[in-house]
């Protein structure tokens, strides 16, 4: 039997149905992310690509093996909680842990990147940032046009 390169159970487009682009994609991944957030200050989730393909996923929760903050309560510090690890660094971590290189790659985060994965995200050689909504740090606006790293505001329906 001739190998089709058509999946049989998916239906195909129509003129009443439309494919979404690749960000809009990939973000809608990210915000499935957030869900598995163990903060709930801020839900956020990241997903790393490349070429279309997913190298690696985060979400805002604690140090492993440490108690989240929906069940041990929140460390405050300048109103910000810091026993959360986000949304950005943990997906570079996972990528890091399991070896997968992500120099050149795209982020899909929910929230614009704070000042801290910002330059995370700059030293790990992603080249562009999709971001849901504006969080809180403006300086990476210009930091980035500096370094040539292309932020995209990516908005999808709820």
């Amino acid at each position: 039997m001739p190998i089709s390169d058509k999946e049989d159970d998916v239906p195909s487009p129509t003129a009443s149905t439309k494919r979404v682009s690749w960000d809009v994609y990939f973000m809608r991944i990210a915000r499935e992310a957030s869900l598995r957030s163990t903060c709930d200050r801020k839900f956020v989730g990241a997903v790393i690509v490349r070429d279309r393909t997913i190298l690696s996923t985060g979400y805002n929760g604690s140090i492993r093996n440490m108690p989240h903050c929906s069940e041990a309560g929140h460390m405050m510090d300048n109103n910000h909680c810091v026993a959360t690890i986000h949304a950005e660094a943990n997906a570079i971590l996972q990528a890091a842990k399991n070896g997968v290189m992500i120099d050149g790659a795209t982020i899909y985060t929910t929230a614009s990147p704070c000042w801290n994965c910002f330059k995370l995200i700059a030293n790990a050689g992603i080249r562009r940032i999709c971001y849901g909504e504006f969080y809180r740090d403006d300086r990476i606006f210009e930091v980035a046009k500096r370094l040539q790293i292309h932020l995209d505001e990516v908005r999808v329906e709820a």
